[in-house]
């Protein structure tokens, strides 16, 4: 069972509300990159090419062993911070939040906020 954010659009009261999981995206922590700009998160894209700057800049200072552990420290900070970044892009294109929801899938979480809204 995971809990899920469940936000409603403001312009369109009639379309469908969106789940956000708040668990740890494992796409998010494989390939930061490329799910920050299939996602559109722009923001986790340039803490994540910052991170991997400096982590480059002091690998000349901490050798290679303490560089690679530090990217793995900065994919799974990207993997935790991946649902947070969903739900502030969602605020920004005029998404308002219904509530929360635990569920075994994001269909039976909004399935359950369609069933319980009048």
């Amino acid at each position: 069972m995971t809990l899920f954010a469940l936000y409603r659009s403001v312009d369109d009261p009639t379309a469908l509300p969106v789940a956000v999981s708040e668990r740890f995206s494992w796409f998010a922590a494989l390939l930061p990159p490329v799910h920050a700009l299939l996602h559109r998160h722009w923001d986790l894209l340039g803490l994540f090419v910052l991170g991997l700057g400096a982590i480059i800049a002091a690998a000349r200072y901490m050798g290679p062993d303490a560089s690679l552990w530090l990217y793995i420290l900065l994919a799974i900070a990207c993997g935790f911070a991946a649902p947070g970044a969903e739900r502030r892009a969602l605020k920004r294109r005029g998404h308002a939040l219904l509530g929360h929801c635990v569920a075994a899938e994001a269909d039976l979480a909004r399935l359950a906020v369609m069933e319980s809204r009048p």
